[in-house]
Formats: C-alpha cells, structure tokens, sequence
C-alpha cells in the first residue's frame, strides 16, 4: 500500500491528498462490496422455495430475518438508482420474474448490485495493487477498467443464464404436466381443479412447474379471471410452448369446446415437436464432432502414424 500511496504522490505532488484521498477510496470500496454481497444473498434470492411452502402450509409470510428488514428499508431508496426508461424496466422486471425472483424489491436490488460491482471492482483492483509492488500503472487501469466491466454486464449476463436454466427445467416437466392434465380433464375435472391436481403431484419431481402451476390457482382464488391468470403464467415462464398452451385453453373456454380433446390433440402435436427437436439434435451430432476429431484426434493419429517415418528420414540426414 506504502508503494501505492507513494507512486501517486510522485504523480500529483500532494502526499497528504493522496493518503486522505486513498483511505476514502479503500472505505467506500469495502462498503461497496459488503453491501453487494447482502444485495446478492438477500436482495436477489429466489422466493420459489418460500412460496411454495406458504402455499402447501396455507400460511402468510413468516418471520423475516435482519438481511430482509434491512432490504425492506433500503426500498425506499432504489427509485433513485432505477433507470428512467420504462421499457428497460420492464425488460429487466420480466427477466428478473422469469428467473423466479418477484419479491418487490428485486428490480432495485439488481441496479444496486450493478453499480456495487461496477464501482467496487475497480477499487478492489487498486487495493489489491497497492499490496503487489512493481506493477505498471498501464496494467492497474486496464485490470481496473475490465472489472467495471465485468461489474456493468456480468449482472446481465448471470440473469440472462438464470433465465435459461429454469426454463429448461420447466420444460422437462412439461410433458408430464400435459400428460396429467389430460387424464384430469377426462375423468371430469374443472380446469382449476385439474391445475391444482397437477400442481399437487408435480410437487416433488418438478416443484417450479407445480409452483406456478399453483400460483394460477391463488390468483383465480384471489378474483383475477382464468384467462388472466393462464396469460400470467405465459409471462412469468417465457415459454413458447406454455403460451400456446395457454391460447389453446381460452380458446376452448371462450368457444365453448371440450378442454380434455384440446389438451389430448395438444399433449400430441407436443409430443411430436419434442422427438423432432431430438432428431434434430442428433443429426448434428455429425457435424458437431468434425472440430473435436480435427483438433485432438487427428493431431494424435499423425503423430504416432508419422512421428516414426519422420525420425527415421532425420537420421538418415545425419
């Protein structure tokens, strides 16, 4: 730090500022950083888990530790760090539900996560270099800029794989799903009782599926209508397939027509896009296994099929 402190009195001529200034920024970096990681362990936690336990205990919320009242008062806060534009918002709020995180607090938990990071990391960096002698300044601004990086666009892109992984976890018990509803919807079920059947089963194998499946049945209980409700899970999963699930099912209680024959014509057409989508993957299995082969077999075929050849022609040259 001593090395540190003094190339930049070298620089600006003032040692004093430089240490007042210095232990300003080495504050401000450790209160960045410990307030992004209660922003990142509290601020940004999945409520999944909670809310599919309130739901089975037929509970309200309970107890809330000293992380989430610190939260709940920093909430006040967040609109001042929450971009202007109303479509960004939007655009991360539906990222943010997507990837299971809807606790009122989330959006501004994620920008205040975004620019702890992004004014921390770099701090982190000049504090780690002030303990590191002999680097060049060139490397300290360039490891420094690289962290505001990674701070600015890592959130976005740790989210936007968050958003991946659950939907394909909510694809694999999809198929089970509609396999169920079918059954439900034959052997006499309404269309709440039957998601609430499947929800009940799909508790263990597939509890984020049966959460929101759950979820539909809590907002039609709590006055919003079926087609709402049924729209509301299309938009919280961000699934093609749920969405045209979800149009085939109002169609069918607007037009009067039967659920379990739409739902039985449905589950078929996506079974059939499933193997497709198989056959599909495996017909680029081909094409896929060229780079691997050319760039570690093939090296190592040649080498012990003409390595030998090759050892002999030098020592003939000898």
């Amino acid at each position: 730090m001593d090395y540190f402190v003094a190339l930049l009195s070298r620089l600006s001529g003032s040692p004093e500022a430089v240490s007042v200034v210095f232990s300003i920024v080495m504050g401000v970096a450790a209160f960045s950083f410990g307030v992004a990681g209660l922003l990142l362990v509290n601020g940004l936690n999945s409520p999944t888990r909670q809310r599919l336990q309130r739901l089975t205990e037929d509970s309200s919320i309970g107890r809330k530790g000293v992380a989430a009242r610190f939260m709940e008062r920093l909430t006040p806060y967040y609109h001042r760090i929450i971009p202007k534009d109303h479509r960004e918002q939007a655009h991360v709020k539906r990222q943010l539900v997507q990837a299971g995180f809807r606790r009122p607090n989330a959006l501004g938990s994620f920008f205040a996560l975004k620019i702890m990071l992004t004014v921390g990391l770099p701090m982190l960096v000049f504090f780690v270099a002030a303990w590191i002698p002999g680097l060049a300044m060139q490397q300290v601004l360039f490891a420094a800029v690289t962290g505001g990086g990674v701070g600015l666009f890592g959130p976005n892109y740790v989210l936007h794989k968050k958003v991946t992984a659950r939907q394909r976890r909510l694809m694999e018990g999809l198929p089970d799903a509609l396999d169920l509803l079918v059954v439900c919807a034959e052997a006499g079920l309404g269309l709440k009782g039957a998601i609430q059947r499947v929800a009940d089963d799909l508790g263990v194998s597939h509890p984020e599926l049966a959460g929101e499946l759950s979820l539909v049945n809590v907002e039609v209980r709590a006055g919003v209508s079926h087609t709402d409700a049924l729209r509301n899970l299309a938009e919280r999963t961000g699934l093609e397939e749920l969405r045209g699930l979800v149009t085939l099912l109002v169609q069918s209680m607007r037009f009067g027509t039967s659920i379990a024959d739409a739902l039985r014509i449905f589950a078929t057409e996506f079974r059939d896009r499933r193997m497709q989508k198989a056959e599909e993957a495996a017909a680029k299995i081909g094409t896929k296994m060229i780079f691997p082969l050319v760039l570690c077999l093939f090296p190592s075929f040649f080498l012990v099929a003409i390595g030998p050849a090759i050892l002999g022609v030098l020592a003939a040259f000898r």
